[in-house]
């Protein structure tokens, strides 16, 4: 199997983020602005992976794996690391119904592609919006500095619950797609 660029775009965010880890807990002044940049060469990787696929037809099977894995472990891993920093009863229940909700609706579309109604849970715009919400506030949380008077922290944890609220409102459609086969247990 040839690797695309688009693929080798996803491996490449999958290996930023050890070298996200690693920056953030470095210690050096500064430190959590290069983890920031880090993670934003991350999402940028993302929308120019797929960008670059669907322009040029670039897509594969293992590419359409791999970008979604590449996603979830971006945003699970900044988030370990933001809770770990911020150890908030808020920051840990925004992230644990991400990270839950991540790991429910795969486990919804493995088994819906299972029994052939993949195509009852395709990603869906209001998915692409929180995927982008939880890029944003993920970003303004990393940076963890002020500008001109704006507390950028509490920026990001208002953004991030708003990605949480987001997440849930998502999953709710995805299961609501989902009812008839989970109900008539297919």
């Amino acid at each position: 199997m040839p690797l695309t660029l688009p693929t080798i775009l996803t491996f490449f965010r999958i290996l930023l983020l050890p070298v996200m880890v690693i920056v953030f807990y470095m210690g050096f002044r500064g430190a959590n602005i290069a983890a920031a940049f880090v993670f934003l060469a991350a999402a940028l990787t993302d929308w120019l992976d797929g960008y670059i696929a669907r322009r040029y037809n670039l897509t594969s099977a293992f590419g359409a794996f791999l970008d979604p894995v590449a996603d979830k472990l971006m945003v699970a891993v900044t988030l370990f690391l933001l809770v770990q920093e911020n150890p908030t009863p808020l920051m840990a229940v925004t992230s644990a119904i991400i990270v839950g909700r991540e790991i429910t609706i795969s486990a919804l579309r493995e088994w819906m592609a299972e029994i052939g109604q993949k195509a009852h849970v395709n990603v869906a715009t209001l998915g692409k919006i929180k995927t982008l919400m939880q890029i944003i506030a993920l970003e303004v949380l990393l940076y963890q500095h002020d500008l001109e008077g704006l507390r950028l922290f509490h920026v990001g944890e208002t953004l991030l619950v708003l990605a949480a609220a987001l997440t849930i409102w998502s999953a709710l459609v995805y299961l609501r797609a989902a009812w008839p086969a989970l109900r008539d247990g297919h």
